[in-house]
């Protein structure tokens, strides 16, 4: 069952946060747009990569309201661990949340129970608490920062422009759709 539209579960966790120990649950997504990031493991190969991307356009999606979590299944005190040992990962600026008890990994479907781990899962999530975008790859494939970042454009865009959905490929300021009768069959 898809989780698009359905509302965030209720959750606990403490997330390393600038240089804090921070705790979080459901209600700091709340009136915000919020993406969660899982990804498989601290002190690895591809994960680093991707968050290290992510931190490289914080700062874009800060500007449009957007909070970034990363989220994997070690403890908040390996979070800060590898901060202090990755040059990549001392860039973050986003809280990074564990999940040791796989609680909010299981709550967004992405947990590999016969590993302890989580999918490579994003998700975007509204200020209301609705996940508005899902996306969950093979843990040997990496994901790109600006694709996300496009990606929360357009929910954004719908989200403010009722009757309006963004086609393939849109970015800020191109053109939209209204779908209706009669654009059936001409596009």
């Amino acid at each position: 069952m898809s989780l698009i539209n359905t509302q965030v579960k209720p959750f606990k966790a403490t997330a390393y946060h600038n240089g804090k120990f921070v705790e979080l649950s459901e209600t700091s997504l709340k009136g915000k747009w919020s993406v969660l990031f899982f990804y498989p493991a601290d002190f690895t190969f591809v994960c680093p990569t991707e968050l290290g991307d992510l931190a490289d356009h914080y700062d874009t999606f800060k500007s449009l309201g957007v909070e970034i979590y990363g989220v994997s299944t070690d403890t908040h005190f390996t979070h800060k661990a590898w901060h202090d040992t990755s040059d990549t990962i001392k860039k973050i600026k986003y809280p990074l949340i564990g999940d040791p008890t796989g609680t909010l990994t299981r709550n967004f479907g992405v947990m590999i129970e016969e590993e302890g781990l989580a999918l490579r899962g994003t998700f975007v999530i509204n200020p209301e608490g609705q996940i508005k975008l899902m996306e969950v790859h093979d843990n040997g494939i990496g994901r790109d920062a600006q694709e996300l970042l496009r990606k929360v454009q357009a929910a954004q865009y719908v989200a403010n422009h009722p009757g309006e959905v963004c086609p393939a490929k849109w970015t800020p300021g191109a053109e939209t759709l209204a779908p209706s009768l009669d654009l059936v069959g001409k596009i």
